[in-house]
């Protein structure tokens, strides 16, 4: 007669510990780590999760239980830390540190602050909460940099400063700057901030914080006289007018005392015409006389036109008064220096001039 097969036999259930077992690894203690989850998990969430790290750890280490029992323990555990964890907020539910800060914000700002800022969110909605408003300053434009600086400091900011052109510069001196821009914000310590952007003092400020300086250009001067181009120039507001020089358009020429030359004509400015007018310019005005006439653009002898000059004693013939004696020039209208003193013909005839390497010798 067939008998069925016998049951399989139940697994013991864990006995006590063998003598010498370290309190923490018996079974009174692993069953206790479990059962403490949940009630640590009610003082404080982040308690209770390192509970339950510490009981799954002492019911897999050296624990005599079977594989099923401390699946079941481990899975036990898990579920009494969330039975008892709070619910997560809801979305747009604010949460407490969001309504304190949002009460700080109404009550702690000024006035001024209050009007200018946004609404502040209602219940259920999603908008963020309005921005700080920047402080309010003083304005510092168009004063010198190292003043800005100073009064802002003095008034509670901290100050940076960086050129407003697009050059972007190192300042150095900052009384030779001049404010153009200022922008004011909060540091994240909650203290309130300045930055100025500044150009060269003289120069004009670009449309935009990191724009090109908008530079005057140089004006057609092309045969006008030198005390009207001269005034030209100075209006432009950039270069002053001990930084507006005259010079001769011609090598050979030689400008008459200053005031004797107002009527003599331009020939040649330096920046050309159309080009930038800048701080760091000084103009030249190339001139001549009225009954010259400029060089021609297209001549054959490069950047060194000369006038007429006959004789070859230095003068052109325009302002030559001896236009047939090389030995006389407005320079040594009584003939060239010798050793004694007296006139000397073309060759010296003293013995105390030096002229080697000249055109007299």
């Amino acid at each position: 007669m067939h008998r069925p097969p016998a049951p399989p036999t139940p697994p013991p259930f864990p006995g006590p510990a063998t003598p010498g077992t370290r309190w923490w690894l018996t079974t009174p203690a692993r069953v206790g780590s479990v059962l403490a989850v949940p009630l640590f998990g009610l003082v404080n969430e982040y308690l209770g999760f390192v509970i339950l790290i510490a009981a799954i750890v002492l019911v897999w280490t050296d624990s005599p239980w079977q594989k099923g029992v401390k699946v079941a323990a481990t899975v036990g555990a898990m579920a009494l830390l969330g039975a008892v964890l709070p619910d997560p907020p809801k979305d747009g539910a604010p949460s407490t540190v969001a309504e304190a800060d949002g009460k700080g914000r109404a009550t702690g700002g000024s006035a001024d602050a209050l009007t200018s800022a946004s609404p502040s969110p209602t219940a259920g909605d999603d908008s963020e909460p309005a921005p700080k408003p920047r402080p309010k300053a003083a304005d510092y434009r168009g004063m010198p940099l190292d003043e800005a600086r100073e009064a802002a400091e003095a008034a509670g900011f901290g100050v940076d400063e960086h050129d407003a052109s697009d050059q972007d510069k190192s300042i150095m001196l900052r009384l030779n700057w001049t404010v153009c821009f200022q922008r004011t914000g909060w540091t994240s310590a909650g203290t309130k901030t300045i930055d100025f952007g500044a150009v060269q003092t003289g120069a004009p400020c670009p449309r935009t914080d990191g724009g090109a300086i908008p530079w005057p250009k140089m004006p057609d001067l092309i045969w006008k006289t030198w005390k009207t181009a001269q005034k030209e120039v100075v209006d432009l507001g950039i270069v002053p007018a001990e930084d507006v020089r005259a010079d001769t358009a011609y090598l050979n020429d030689q400008l008459p005392d200053e005031g004797e030359y107002d009527d003599w004509r331009v020939c040649a400015t330096d920046p050309a015409e159309g080009g930038d007018v800048t701080v760091d310019d000084r103009v030249t005005l190339e001139l001549t006389d009225p009954e010259n006439g400029c060089p021609n653009p297209d001549r054959e002898d490069g950047d060194e036109p000369n006038l007429p000059d006959r004789d070859g004693d230095g003068d052109p013939d325009y302002s030559d008064p001896f236009p047939g004696d090389r030995d006389r020039s407005s320079t040594f209208p009584n003939g060239l220096p010798d050793g004694s003193g007296s006139s000397g013909g073309s060759s010296g005839g003293g013995g105390g001039w030096n002229c080697p390497g000249t055109r007299w010798c």
